[in-house]
């Protein structure tokens, strides 16, 4: 069961690093669009427009990065042996069932592999 406790902590890690990145790529390509809209645009309408694909893209953006953290620093807290970061994974883990395909298939493994009593005994004894 180890094994599988380390590719359940590597997978959350890489999929919080994905939305990471995510987040930044949001940010990147609507600061942009914000941008030619802001040079093209020579009505009064882009002084409208432009706060509001900032605020909508931006919220976009943070809530990409708050929803990644967490598994992020679960999978970190998995592999370091810590059994908090069994629970933040259960929690993260239920939330990804939502993300049809790849997050259901992860949540699916994470929780047979966090709810395994096998699991739950490495982790209490690691920190004993």
């Amino acid at each position: 069961m180890s094994s599988h406790i380390k590719v359940v902590g590597t997978l959350h890690i890489v999929f919080g690093i994905l939305g990471i990145l995510a987040s930044l790529l949001i940010v990147l390509f609507y600061g942009g669009l914000a941008s030619i809209i802001g040079f093209n645009d020579h009505s009064d309408d882009k002084y409208i427009a432009i706060p509001i694909l900032g605020f909508i893209f931006g919220l976009g953006a943070v809530l990409v990065f708050l929803l990644s953290l967490p598994g992020l620093v679960g999978g970190i807290g998995l592999l370091l042996g810590c059994n908090w970061g069994r629970i933040v994974l259960i929690v993260v883990s239920c939330l990804e069932l939502l993300k049809f395909p790849f997050g259901t298939a992860l949540g699916v493994y994470s929780l047979w592999v966090l709810t395994n009593k096998e699991t739950e005994r490495t982790l209490t004894t690691a920190h004993a």
